[in-house]
């Protein structure tokens, strides 16, 4: 049952993580739903399990856009989003919510990490989604090598949403990159080109903090994790693209809505009984 619920964990992050639907929310009421920390060993294990296979996702976006990312380590090249200058934008919109998130850290933790939290929050990004694809004008630019400091940093501070856990990180950028101008699909691919630097900085952190569980006899689980999540990330990486070539947000903003209302109800009766 353990590694069972671990190919679980792995798909739910992989395929969550980078679509406006909120991986960590999804973990959140996946743990609940499954008892996983019961099952590997209590909380602490937990938790850091959690931070290895979002590495796994992290790592999906490296190697579904390889050129891309290696485009930022050539610092021959110095226009669009590639060498020092894109490396600047990324770093612009990271800094907001990494700054926020080292000052809320234990606050977010202690209030926020709660299936009914997490369904309000699924709730009010539902309802953003839908109201942006609504009232949206249309686009004023094209490609994620369009961008300036400016988008940059309009992403960035729409991105400090994210740390309610349940909005959604992707949620967050993507529709703060269309609400900044930018194209639908210009605003999602740069949503996973920026996941990366915040995402693995926080990953980084939360290991600090979480090393001394990540023993030797617990490598399996942790292995298992990380390779279904970085599997199941990659397609849902391509397959997302894909779908924003033909179609629009919505189809997600009623599915957070209706994800919110059966969260609620959920904890609401089993409070009850």
């Amino acid at each position: 049952m353990e590694y069972l619920y671990t190919i679980i964990m792995g798909i739910v992050e992989g395929i969550t993580e980078f679509l406006p639907i909120s991986s960590t929310g999804h973990l959140i009421l996946a743990d609940g739903l499954l008892g996983f920390e019961e099952h590997v060993g209590g909380k602490e294990f937990a938790d850091a399990f959690k931070i290895i296979i979002q590495l796994g996702a992290i790592l999906a976006v490296v190697a579904a856009y390889p050129g891309r990312f290696l485009g930022l380590l050539d610092f021959n090249k110095n226009q669009g989003l590639a060498g020092i200058r894109g490396l600047a934008l990324l770093a612009i919109t990271s800094f907001p919510a990494a700054f926020l998130g080292l000052l809320a850290d234990k606050a977010i933790e202690k209030y926020l990490f709660y299936p009914l939290p997490v369904a309000a929050a699924l709730a009010v990004g539902a309802v953003w989604i839908l109201l942006v694809e609504r009232f949206l004008p249309a686009p004023k630019k094209v490609g994620v090598d369009s961008l300036t400091w400016k988008e940059a940093l309009s992403v960035g501070c729409f991105q400090c949403l994210s740390l309610w856990p349940g909005m959604s990180r992707s949620t967050s950028t993507i529709l703060g990159g269309m609400l900044s101008g930018l194209e639908r699909k210009t605003a999602t691919e740069y949503s996973f080109f920026a996941a990366v630097p915040i995402m693995l900085a926080a990953t980084v952190y939360k290991l600090y903090q979480s090393g001394h569980l990540l023993t030797g006899e617990r490598f399996t689980v942790l292995a298992l994790g990380f390779a279904v999540s970085f599997v199941f990330a990659w397609l849902a990486v391509k397959l997302f693209i894909r779908f924003l070539g033909r179609h629009t947000l919505v189809p997600f903003g009623w599915y957070r809505l209706a994800l919110a209302a059966l969260v609620a109800l959920y904890f609401l009766i089993s409070d009850s009984i």
